[in-house]
């Protein structure tokens, strides 16, 4: 197994297909709060990652999509997985520098990835990006560990494993920071929307412990040989189960653009 840098999503990229996609009510319900029908969003997906939530807001009827991923890896990973809608146009670009012209979208996303950024810059960027009145949304789906007595288990164990494990993202120690503050920390935007919902996934085994490979976070810390042992611990704890049923929170912000 090789040494994974943190925030290095190369060689994480095939595996990112077994991640669970984005909640269809939540979305909904961000549509709503920004009073458009999905025809009337021209979108930048930013942080795109493999193409998770751009292809499920073009399943919902977003046919004006610029999907955004500075790494190649997970870039080519989402051509592939999105090419049914050819609409969508993906380019090399970050939260910090899209590439995209100014004004020229009414809606950004960054799912699962607005953590990586630096708010200083990825703020003022989106707000260049934005027509008037545009809008931001920052959203995860994380393991709802709390209400999984397996899960808490796996979060332990893996703890005790890797004590100085500090968790980017994901598991227990997520949503650690204020995001209602982060966004208008810039003056760039104003009005922030929370909106959460709880579902579940039922699993193989096989996709389960995939995703366990695609985590970032929790390998760059580890290492490669504390790694393997998670994976291992992992597998002997869930050996009984046919089947895993893993619960998730998924929580978002919206800001409006402050004009």
């Amino acid at each position: 197994m090789e040494t994974i840098k943190l925030g290095d999503f190369t060689n994480l990229a095939k595996h990112y297909v077994n991640r669970p996609a984005y909640d269809t009510v939540l979305l909904s319900g961000i549509l709503k709060l920004m009073e458009k029908d999905a025809g009337d969003i021209i979108l930048a997906d930013v942080g795109a990652g493999t193409g998770k939530l751009t292809k499920v807001l073009a399943e919902m009827g977003v046919n004006k999509i610029y999907a955004v991923e500075p790494n190649d890896a997970m870039r080519e990973e989402g051509v592939a997985y999105t090419k049914e809608f050819p609409f969508i146009k993906w380019q090399a670009g970050s939260g910090e520098e899209t590439g995209l012209p100014s004004d020229s979208v009414n809606w950004v996303t960054m799912a699962s990835s607005f953590h990586w950024t630096d708010p200083a810059k990825s703020l003022p960027e989106f707000y260049r990006i934005l027509k008037p009145q545009g809008f931001f949304t920052i959203l995860w789906n994380t393991r709802n560990v709390s209400a999984s007595s397996l899960h808490t288990e796996i979060e332990d164990r893996i703890k005790e494993i890797v004590p100085e494990l500090k968790r980017v993202s994901s598991g227990s120690q997520a949503y650690t920071k204020n995001w209602e503050d982060v966004l208008v920390s810039t003056g760039h935007f104003k009005n922030v929307h929370f909106i959460e919902t709880d579902y579940s996934e039922t699993m193989t085994k096989s996709r389960y412990m995939n995703i366990w490979h695609s985590v970032n976070d929790i390998q760059a810390q580890a290492g490669p040989e504390r790694f393997e042992r998670i994976l291992r611990m992992i597998e002997q704890t869930t050996a009984p189960l046919e089947e895993i049923v893993v619960p998730y929170k998924m929580r978002s912000w919206t800001a409006q653009r402050k004009d």
